[in-house]
């Protein structure tokens, strides 16, 4: 026999359910900044909720931002909050601030480059071998290789098999490699420099295709202390 939901947790539904809606047409403009909410009494009337209901509704909404009462006067919605990236943008102009990202990117690689050589499948294997392979093509083609550079640590997190790893190093895009904010435009990076970084990848590339789980810890590990020396250098220059 199906259990009946208690008083406490219809309540929540109810309270979820109004907060998602007013949140939808405070999203689509239906509310716009400025706008004062309707009353308790209309929105308890076309919700068919409780004026409780309401109440903690409006907290909820308060609580996001998106809301705020005026004494005497009413609900308002708010301008929406600004929504900052992590790891969106470093400070390029100090070396702390890359060398903390690069530090952050040996923890979580280290550990992606370890999973990909267990887990990978041979699609996703052929697919490392193929974004290493773009970055000394783009370079030898003329073109900007810091995409390239990006492919090749995104088809590395697809191959551990575990989503969140991609979705990390999507959000810190083009920023999680030093050079996409050091060169000026789409200007080439020097070919020694560009050889280096494509035997890295390919020893990462190599310990992954050999299952060899440590090898490929290590790899990644060497690869991003590198990055942190080569940036070093570049700032003393």
């Amino acid at each position: 026999m199906a259990k009946t939901a208690s008083p406490r947790a219809r309540s929540r539904n109810l309270v979820g359910g109004l907060v998602d809606a007013l949140r939808a047409e405070i999203a689509d403009g239906t509310f716009e900044a400025g706008d004062k909410l309707p009353s308790e009494a209309r929105l308890t009337e076309r919700f068919g909720v409780s004026r409780t209901v309401v109440r903690e509704a409006i907290a909820g909404l308060r609580a996001d931002g998106l809301v705020a009462p005026r004494q005497g006067a009413g609900v308002f919605v708010l301008e929406p909050p600004e929504v900052t990236t992590p790891f969106h943008l470093a400070d390029y102009e100090r070396i702390s601030s890359v060398i903390e990202m690069l530090e952050l990117r040996v923890a979580v690689e280290m550990e992606a480059a370890s999973l990909a050589a267990v887990r990978r499948s041979p699609q996703q294997e052929e697919a490392i071998f193929e974004a290493a392979a773009l970055l000394p093509r783009h370079a030898a083609e003329g073109r900007p290789t810091k995409e390239a550079d990006l492919a090749f640590h995104l088809a590395m997190a697809d191959a551990t098999n575990n989503p969140r790893f991609r979705e990390f190093l999507e959000v810190l895009g083009l920023s999680m490699i030093p050079r996409a904010a050091l060169t000026i435009g789409d200007a080439p990076s020097p070919p020694d420099y560009i050889d280096l970084l494509s035997a890295e990848h390919s020893r990462i590339a190599e310990a992954i295709s050999a299952g060899d789980s440590e090898a490929a810890r290590g790899a990644a590990q060497a690869h991003l202390r590198n990055s942190m020396a080569r940036y070093r250098e570049y700032i003393r220059r």
